[in-house]
């Protein structure tokens, strides 16, 4: 009696875990591909503001190597509309790597793109891996983002 009690609570616990395990992954996937539709050639607002809808309104947004954090909305969507004025060629973002906490994704990606920023007077053709954080709130929402450089 007590052993089927014991095994019924920890296959409980245990399909909990896996369900968890696949909402937050599935949740990590869907910023990946927001990440990847508002930075195309034919990006459109309602692709910034889905982006941002993944977002809790307290969330933190650190990119460690250049020391820069935003947290507020309007600020990060500005900044993204203003890049949807930069001439791009190609832009692709795929997951090399995911791992599950119990808030948490951490994600190995590889982006590749070819642009002209506004800024520059000449393309820029690159292949980067880079390392990145989500932590989720309750909701399901992005509370913290730590964007990391890959050797």
């Amino acid at each position: 009696m007590i052993l089927s009690l014991f095994l019924s609570f920890t296959f409980a616990v245990y399909a909990d875990v896996e369900q968890r395990e696949a909402y937050l992954k599935d949740r990590a996937k869907a910023f990946i591909q927001a990440k990847n539709a508002r930075q195309q050639s034919n990006t459109t607002e309602d692709d910034i503001d889905h982006f941002i809808s993944l977002l809790a309104d307290d969330f933190v947004d650190e990119h460690i190597k250049y020391k820069v954090v935003v947290t507020d909305k309007d600020e990060l969507r500005k900044g993204m509309v203003a890049k949807m004025q930069d001439e791009i060629f190609y832009s692709r973002i795929s997951i090399d790597e995911m791992m599950v906490g119990s808030n948490v994704v951490f994600l190995k990606y590889t982006e590749s793109a070819k642009v002209k920023p506004t800024h520059l007077d000449r393309v820029v053709e690159y292949t980067s891996t880079h390392l990145l954080s989500l932590e989720f709130n309750e909701e399901g929402l992005i509370n913290h983002i730590r964007r990391h450089h890959a050797l």
